[in-house]
């Protein structure tokens, strides 16, 4: 992977439990923001808010960090994002893309069942954040299984670790030329 980054933006993370020995990762929180909407039908939404360089700082249990009548953030720490050689492509495909970013899967807490998220002091249900990634082709798969993806811009240090690593494991594969179907025998040939 090259000569680590500065941690302290959140690249790469060292001794981090959510992020396997050996491997280049890093330990992100993940910040959700509920706005108030002009609606006589629902009256806030969920949505992504930021994705944050976790260093333990911020504990291991979510917590709000700001709520009044205009909205609430909360924020949701440990989550551990590794790179794989597998999903280079997924990579260079987000750092080509007009803005690179984070990819956020969640989930309203109600749906998945997880007690361990805290309840909102009016009892209201909270986002569960689920994992997060880097990869253009892992969140294009969980978009197609119908989940909530969200995504929020890289921080130009987060960006240079990433094309690094790009730099160093993505060889794309080379262009097959494909043979005109009349130079094909009869049976080869593709069937309408």
């Amino acid at each position: 992977m090259g000569t680590p980054a500065d941690p302290a933006a959140g690249v790469p993370a060292t001794g981090a439990d959510a992020v396997p020995a050996g491997r280049p990762g890093v330990t992100m929180a993940v910040v959700m923001r509920r706005v108030a909407l002009r609606s006589p039908w629902q009256p806030w939404k969920w949505e992504l808010d930021a994705v944050l360089p976790d260093l333990g700082e911020f504990g291991a249990v979510p917590h709000c960090l700001a709520q009044d009548e205009h909205g609430a953030r909360w924020l949701y720490p440990g989550y551990g994002v590794t790179l794989f050689r597998d999903e280079a492509e997924g990579y260079y495909l987000n750092l080509t893309s007009t803005a690179p970013c984070w990819f956020v899967l969640w989930r309203m807490a109600e749906e998945g069942g997880q007690a361990a998220v805290p309840a909102s002091d009016n009892g209201e249900p909270l986002p569960l954040p689920v994992t997060v990634t880097l990869s253009y082709n892992e969140a294009g798969r969980w978009l197609d299984a119908g989940e909530t993806v969200e995504n929020v811009p890289l921080a130009p240090e987060q960006l240079d670790w990433l094309r690094a690593y790009v730099a160093e494991h993505y060889r794309p594969e080379p262009k097959k030329r494909r043979r005109p179907e009349s130079f094909k025998a009869p049976e080869d040939r593709a069937r309408y």
